[in-house]
């Protein structure tokens, strides 16, 4: 089996699992949508997943290559033409169906390849020009999804979709530093009198955990911020954004209920939290 066949197996396994929620801080398709969407966003889920999985878990030395062999693909579904890859077959659907743009998915490419090159940021701008890479296309895609994607709404859910990354990178900081990378912007890390090898701890330092509390801070003004996306969707459009902002606002309360020791143990947010932060989301006016 090669390596692009068994990244896609083990994409195809988290699509199979209830609601996608499993690592997740939100539901990626939730039940609560119609199928025809539901389809959509897991075959979203699945190209997004599958260019991670590449960037993450092949090789080193294949990694370029594979993710070389999923912008050809792309090319062929914006062509006309049968992709290769099983995972492209069912993006094409989607693409096709709702008139999505291929900018959205090369800079996905764009942000993985950055990955490979890039291990450390200096400033928490450099992690936000990341950020318009790794996190806003997701949300533009699901825009386009929904039919909704208009300027002001992308421009909101580009601060939904940082905030989002930022809570991942504070929740995955041990994860991270083990694949030989630190999305800690490095001036914070020096202003808070921490080195690098603080982040192999079994328990984070209390320096460290300023750190984290700080990204988080900033994570939770950007959702803020975004958050009025939901009051300019509707439908159904607008119970699936709530729920990636309360799925936010629930990983937030996690990192805090747990000091922010994100070292010591998984800071992922409870479902009664997920459910409390969806229903006052759904609530605003």
């Amino acid at each position: 089996m090669s390596v692009s066949e068994r990244l896609w197996n083990e994409t195809e396994e988290r699509r199979s699992r209830d609601e996608l929620q499993t690592g997740e801080n939100f539901p990626v398709a939730s039940r609560l949508l119609p199928a025809r969407h539901r389809a959509h966003l897991l075959n979203v889920y699945g190209y997004a997943r599958l260019v991670d999985d590449i960037g993450d878990e092949a090789p080193p030395g294949e990694r370029a290559g594979l993710l070389d062999a999923v912008e050809r693909d792309l090319d062929r579904v914006y062509a006309g033409a049968r992709p290769e890859l099983p995972a492209m077959r069912n993006l094409a659907r989607t693409i096709t169906g709702c008139g999505i743009p291929a900018e959205p998915f090369r800079r996905l490419l764009r942000a993985n390849r950055q990955d490979q090159e890039v291990s450390r940021y200096t400033t928490f701008d450099d992690l936000l020009d990341y950020c318009t890479l790794s996190a806003d296309p997701v949300g533009h895609i699901v825009l386009y999804v929904f039919g909704a994607a208009t300027p002001d709404r992308l421009r909101l859910s580009d601060k939904v979709c940082t905030a989002l990354q930022i809570i991942e990178h504070c929740q995955d900081v041990g994860e991270d530093r083990r694949n030989g990378r630190i999305y800690l912007p490095q001036d914070d890390l020096r202003r808070f009198g921490c080195a690098e090898s603080d982040l192999d701890a079994a328990v984070t330092p209390t320096r460290l955990r300023g750190v984290v509390a700080l990204q988080a801070r900033r994570a939770r003004e950007l959702l803020d911020e975004g958050a009025d996306l939901t009051v300019r969707l509707r439908g159904f459009a607008r119970v699936a954004v709530a729920g990636y902002v309360a799925g936010g606002l629930a990983a937030l309360a996690a990192l805090d209920k747990n000091a922010y020791d994100v070292l010591g143990g998984p800071s992922r947010p409870r479902k009664p939290r997920l459910l409390l932060e969806w229903s006052r989301t759904l609530g605003r006016r």
